[in-house]
């Protein structure tokens, strides 16, 4: 997994690590590799030799990495323009550098540009964008460069206006955001959470990390961490000689009714596609789960579905009386169980949220925003990762916060974030391949928190499959799961 740290930490190691070094160098090594990212970026538009470059600068450290990137560039043949947005306030050492390298600052924005570098606002920023400066970002995100094409917009470290610990982004009054959308991000030494969480993480566009020298200095616990595929490969189950279907896990699968029957259809194609030999089907919509799944065996009631590892319980169940007492009965198996849709609003409507604290076996829940508020008061808000850990920690489960950038939070307080999510998973019933999914992994013997990061992991990669094909829908996602695992090896 790759760390992501709060700016605290980041700034605690960089004091640390500039106190063995002459001054200005962590500056020169983060702005050499700012350059670098930037004239392969201009290489693929025609080379940097008369490239048309404007700097955006800011009064801080950030604008300084942005003015000796500059001069970088200046010094290959790029025509480099800075306009300053606190003439009197900007880093002195850099200006200098880029007009000794024959750069120029000018006052107004270029007629155009192959690449802007912002470098208004670093990882000590609040608050988003001034109005200003927001405009003049947004104009300049507009330019045209040498092939014809939209400059390309590279944001230093974080794009500026952005809520660098949370990800949050403020907003115009006309609904625009208070910061810069960049098609790369070049962060130095560390991952912020802004790089990777919330709405944020969408105007970094593609985040390249340049290595500074200040993974030593990193100390504490990160913020959260990134979900990397040797990650999930690490974690799957292996098949030995002496396998059968009982020792890869049974799971079982308390979902759909006769009113929603694709929610069981869905949820079990979900759990076949995972590591577990065998699935164990309890509920109304029997027949149409196995017309669809053969391989199944289904019953009509949890009390008779035999013996599971694992529980997946609420899509499409109904939350009537019925619908209760098959949740009471997972909730009183012995095994992990995964609690979505439905059960959920049982664990609400029903009060059966004491049960949960009461249990020994683990519990992962799978809310998106709406669901969370049912169960919270309120809807996560700006900082979905410290949301997703405060229900993790109020109902002793690991929290799986569905989004485009899905978070997973612990009891004990450690926090994932998937980076494969994708929004045409934005779609009915795939929120029912991915429970199915999860409860194959908890069955097949992985902690929760691992079944929780790779099933979220895997079914992003799925509905990216899914899309080559056009439109997507949750019997796309599920059929595309077999090639995913085919690819993880």
């Amino acid at each position: 997994m790759r760390p992501v740290w709060r700016v605290a930490d980041v700034r605690a190691a960089e004091a640390g690590l500039m106190a063995t070094l002459p001054p200005g160098a962590l500056m020169q090594r983060a702005a050499a590799g700012l350059a670098r990212r930037c004239a392969l970026l201009l290489g693929d538009r025609g080379g940097v030799y008369g490239a048309r470059v404007v700097l955006l600068i800011g009064s801080g450290d950030n604008g300084g990495d942005a003015l000796f990137a500059g001069a970088h560039l200046a010094r290959r043949g790029a025509a480099v323009a800075a306009l300053l947005l606190s003439p009197g306030r900007a880093h002195a050492e850099g200006l200098a550098a880029l007009r000794a390298a024959g750069g120029r600052v000018v006052d107004r924005p270029p007629a155009g540009a192959d690449l802007v570098l912002d470098g208004i606002v670093g990882i000590g920023g609040t608050g988003g964008l001034r109005e200003t400066a927001e405009q003049l970002a947004a104009s300049l995100t507009g330019q045209r460069g040498r092939d014809g094409g939209p400059a390309t917009v590279v944001a230093v470290d974080v794009p500026s206006g952005v809520a660098v610990d949370t990800g949050h982004v403020p907003l115009t009054d006309a609904g625009r955001p208070r910061a810069v959308r960049a098609d790369v991000t070049v962060a130095f030494g560390a991952l912020k959470p802004a790089l990777v969480v919330g709405p944020a993480a969408e105007l970094a566009g593609e985040v390249e990390l340049v290595d500074i020298g200040l993974t030593p200095w990193l100390r504490g616990t990160p913020a959260l961490q990134v979900i990397e595929q040797t990650d999930v490969v690490g974690w799957w189950p292996e098949l030995g000689a002496s396998s059968e279907k009982y020792t890869r896990g049974v799971v079982g699968v308390a979902t759909g009714s006769a009113t929603y029957p694709g929610a069981a259809v869905l949820s079990v194609a979900g759990a076949l596609a995972g590591p577990t030999g065998l699935v164990r089907y309890a509920g109304s919509a029997k027949g149409e789960v196995l017309h669809q799944h053969p391989s199944v065996i289904a019953t009509g009631r949890v009390a008779d579905a035999g013996r599971v590892q694992a529980w997946v319980c609420g899509s499409g169940l109904g939350t009537g009386e019925e619908s209760a007492a098959e949740l009471r009965a997972v909730l009183a198996a012995p095994v992990p169980v995964v609690l979505d849709a439905d059960a959920l609003t049982l664990l609400v409507d029903g009060k059966l949220a004491d049960r949960l604290r009461g249990r020994d076996a683990p519990i992962v829940v799978t809310p998106h925003d709406r669901e969370y508020a049912r169960l919270c008061g309120e809807m996560p808000g700006e900082d979905r990762v410290a949301a997703a850990l405060r229900l993790a920690a109020w109902m002793n489960a690991v929290v799986l916060l569905k989004g485009d950038h899905t978070i997973i939070g612990t009891p004990d307080g450690r926090a994932y974030v998937n980076p494969t999510g994708t929004p045409v998973l934005a779609t009915g019933g795939t929120g029912d391949v991915l429970a199915g999914l999860l409860g194959s992994l908890l069955a097949a013997g992985l902690a929760p928190e691992r079944a929780a990061a790779a099933a979220a992991y895997l079914h992003g990669l799925a509905g990216r499959e899914a899309a080559r094909g056009g439109p997507v829908t949750a019997p796309d996602v599920a059929a595309a799961l077999r090639p995913v695992l085919a690819r993880l090896g």
